[in-house]
């Protein structure tokens, strides 16, 4: 009983406040009525996937004030599930009003406004017992029919335009990783630092794994630490590429006697290169100045077979400190 009472007292009030109204507000509803059927689509907006219109948009289209529809709903709230009318967030609110330019004029801006389906629009000529809400709903309806038909005659069009959304989506995601990838390398040429961390050399890359490792010794700028137990005069000649005054030592299981005599031979003509035997190592180990690279190959064999490289994160004299 009590909520019939106040249906009745918030439809009078919608009532009397029609009843007192002057001649501008009566000029105002005859005014809207009137409004294009264009101008009434235009205030059809999807929201969660539904077909929506604002509580200020039918109060203006109604010819009443904003407060008043919102009071009437209030006093009939059992008529309004979720499916006839929700109230937008103010995040819902904002994107609404960027996508579309939503003034914030009615209504204001202190309380978040309802958003009324078509079934809860239709719902409304019902609550607000007015002649001009009914002919107001039933072009509001029309509006809505026309929505529909527009967007199911169109929907291959939305469908193309959202394919080329995600396809511009893609690109421009690619494009992001492109222009980080270029960024980087730029960073490493300014840094002079293109040497590679690691990798790999495949069979018949014979010049460009001699050239990546006479790139390393040409690098150093104090000395250079070679571990490699088949060592011949290639290797001698390949130890010629450094600076002058960068010392070079060779570590090596057993120096044969035609090493030592390429060796005296190569030390009386060249920079000097110290041979010493230790017995203790198993794999190729390039020391240049204190950075540690871990060479799959003897460094004569370069190219002939697959082999791998990887700068080591322990250091030369680390690594000599071993010994």
């Amino acid at each position: 009983m009590a909520k019939k009472k106040d249906a009745k007292t918030a439809a009078l009030v919608v009532k009397n406040n029609r009843a007192v109204a002057n001649s501008d507000n009566q000029s105002f509803e005859v005014q809207n009525l009137h409004l294009k059927q264009q101008d009434i689509e235009n205030l059809i907006y999807v929201i969660r996937g539904t077909q929506v219109m604002l509580d200020s948009d039918l109060a203006m289209i109604y010819g009443e004030e904003t407060k008043y529809l919102k009071r009437a709903v209030r006093a009939n709230i059992s008529r309004f599930p979720s499916d006839f009318m929700f109230t937008l967030t103010r995040e819902e609110l904002n994107n609404l009003r960027c996508k579309n330019g939503t003034s914030n004029n009615r209504g204001g801006t202190r309380y978040l406004p309802y958003a009324f389906t078509e079934i809860g629009i239709a719902m409304l000529s019902s609550v607000l017992h007015s002649q001009v809400a009914v002919d107001a709903n039933i072009r509001i309806m029309r509006a809505f029919v026309a929505t529909r038909h527009f967007f199911a005659a169109n929907a291959q069009m939305f469908q193309r335009i959202e394919v080329i959304e995600h396809h511009q989506l893609e690109m421009t995601t690619h494009q992001k990783d492109t222009d980080k990838q270029i960024r980087q390398i730029l960073k490493r040429l300014d840094n002079k630092n293109t040497t590679p961390t690691q990798g790999i050399f495949f069979d018949g890359q014979i010049f460009d794994a001699y050239t990546f490792v006479s790139d390393l010794i040409r690098s150093a700028k104090k000395s250079i630490v070679l571990f490699d137990n088949y060592v011949d005069d290639t290797v001698l000649t390949m130890l010629d590429k450094r600076k002058a005054k960068v010392s070079a030592t060779i570590y090596t299981q057993k120096i044969k006697q035609q090493l030592s005599l390429d060796l005296a031979k190569h030390n009386a003509q060249y920079q000097p290169i110290d041979v010493k035997q230790y017995d203790k190592v198993h794999d190729r180990y390039l020391c240049i100045d204190n950075t540690v690279y871990h060479i799959g190959a003897s460094l004569k064999d370069l190219g002939k077979r697959w082999f791998s490289f990887n700068r080591m994160e322990m250091t030369a004299k680390e690594l000599l400190g071993k010994m």
